[in-house]
């Protein structure tokens, strides 16, 4: 049963001692993660929401985090973490060229979907509070978004000709992974192989990614769309 948005929450916890405010910014979002994954959007979270979650009072919220968005973001951003991570450590293992780099990442992301959909589904499939347009490029999901453009870059550099401008490549190849693995978690039956999604996944990069080496410009001139894009991208991504 689907708790209310508000009313009683865990008994009122003990003051944190002194040093001990990290163990409490912990606290918050293992519940911030919890209501998420129950609620299934950030709708009914609110700061007193997950204070009494936590069993404090609203204000300790706002020593950890100054708004909702930041609050969210924070609770999501080590798994976001973990899955740029889980790509990087893909292409290092990976002997071959940067296309084999950019494959090996496509099937680490479709991996860590199918072995961790949880996380998944909050990462991408729970309303998200709104971005106002300062905030969008930092969002935590760049961690992923920029393994892509870096990977897709070196294949550009190395010969390998994009068929979209690279930001549009990039967010294409993102949102058509999700698509696929998405389709995976909600449709195929339960216990299926992945080998569909990998390759899946393997006819996406061919569409997007040429197998040869060309000669000329390997990066499509910008588009209206590549350039809305790129504008959303953060300066440190």
């Amino acid at each position: 049963m689907r708790r209310a948005a508000t009313g009683q929450g865990k008994s009122s916890r003990p003051r944190s001692r002194r040093g001990h405010g990290d163990q409490l910014r912990a606290e918050i979002l293992e519940a911030v993660n919890r209501l998420l994954d129950e609620w299934g959007s950030d709708e009914k979270l609110t700061m007193r929401a997950v204070a009494e979650e936590v069993g404090v009072a609203a204000p300790s919220i706002y020593l950890h985090f100054a708004d909702k968005s930041e609050l969210v973001w924070a609770a999501l951003a080590d798994k976001y973490a973990q899955l740029a991570d889980v790509m990087r450590t893909a292409a290092e293992a990976t002997d071959g060229g940067p296309r084999d780099r950019l494959l090996a990442q496509v099937h680490a992301y479709c991996r860590f979907a199918l072995e961790h959909p949880g996380h998944y589904r909050l990462m991408y499939q729970v309303r998200q509070p709104a971005l106002d347009a300062g905030k969008r490029g930092h969002h935590p999901s760049r961690q992923v978004s920029g393994r892509l453009r870096r990977a897709l870059t070196e294949c550009a550099e190395a010969g390998h000709h994009l068929a979209l401008p690279l930001h549009q490549c990039a967010h294409t190849l993102w949102t058509g992974l999700h698509g696929i693995v998405s389709i995976q978690q909600t449709m195929a039956p339960a216990g299926g192989s992945p080998d569909g999604v990998y390759a899946l996944a393997d006819g996406l990069v061919d569409a997007l990614v040429s197998c040869a080496l060309g000669t000329g410009e390997a990066i499509p001139r910008p588009t209206e769309i590549d350039r809305i894009i790129a504008a959303s991208v953060a300066d440190d991504d």
